[in-house]
């Protein structure tokens, strides 16, 4: 029995050394290896992984979207936001879940001590991670979610998947930004500026000025482990988390998929971080 995390490019994962960590806590005898697949190679890889004893695995980009049709079962959850990170082999059929979203709201409780319960939230971006963050902050009980995006027919369409009604579409121009931050508690960065390895970054940071002083940043960025964004936040004296604690989280609800039970989430999530720590 093996479980992967599969992507491409997928070797620098952090995922083998955080499931390991847990897996190794729970004495179980399980190995958790990287992955490389192609996009397009999903057909081959899943017939592989069956005969082969894999009887799960995390995806990562590209194929969270293109693993849908594959499927013989999708979680509800996960068929709102249109991606699946973690598919299990349960009595021969392969079924998608999405832990991302419920992964960032248990790190912003953990990491941040923030419960978006009734909060107003500014989000930044619109694509994949943006769709499953936004949409579980809505489940949390946020009050508003402004989804801030470049192409605002991209916030609009993500905005539309919501059953609660509770995202709203706005622009990414400086004036929205600090309109935005200024009536909100929490923003919350899905976008890739300020990532290692990418070119952009944000035009100005005015919008950090307008968030009131007890407000949390959360950039889903954790390489570099501070972006520039979290620099300029926590120079203002705002509360900062970057996505590691994410990253650690999505990966303990997804082992309780794999398990099929479940598990002590503080204690693994202990373990899990204590492991990349030492790594």
């Amino acid at each position: 029995m093996s479980l992967q995390v599969i992507g491409d490019p997928v070797l620098h994962s952090k995922s083998p050394v955080i499931h390991g960590a847990m897996l190794g806590l729970l004495g179980l005898d399980i190995d958790y290896t990287a992955h490389v697949v192609r996009r397009g190679e999903l057909p081959q890889y899943l017939a592989w992984a069956r005969e082969n004893g894999v009887i799960g695995f995390n995806a990562t980009m590209p194929h969270k979207e293109d693993l849908l049709p594959l499927l013989d079962k999708i979680d509800p959850a996960a068929e709102i936001v249109g991606a699946v990170n973690t598919v299990c082999l349960r009595d021969g059929k392969w079924v998608g879940f999405n832990t991302d979203g419920a992964g960032a709201v248990a790190a912003l409780k953990d990491g941040l001590s923030v419960d978006p319960a009734g909060l107003t939230v500014t989000l930044l971006g619109a694509g994949g991670a943006a769709k499953a963050v936004a949409l579980a902050l809505s489940q949390a009980g946020a009050e508003r979610v402004f989804v801030c995006n470049r192409t605002l027919a991209r916030a609009q369409e993500l905005c539309a998947h919501d059953p609660l009604g509770r995202l709203a579409p706005a622009g990414f121009d400086p004036d929205t930004l600090c309109r935005m931050a200024g009536q909100s508690r929490l923003l919350v960065n899905c976008t890739n500026l300020g990532m290692e390895g990418c070119p952009h970054q944000f035009d100005d940071f005015s919008f950090l000025d307008a968030l009131p002083p007890d407000a949390g940043v959360f950039d889903l960025i954790y390489h570099p482990a501070e972006t520039e964004l979290l620099s300029q936040a926590r120079r203002r004296g705002l509360k900062t988390l970057n996505g590691l604690p994410m990253l650690v989280w999505q990966a303990v609800l997804a082992l309780e998929h794999f398990l099929n039970r479940p598990l002590d989430r503080g204690e693994m999530a202990g373990a899990a971080t204590a492991a990349i720590a030492e790594h």
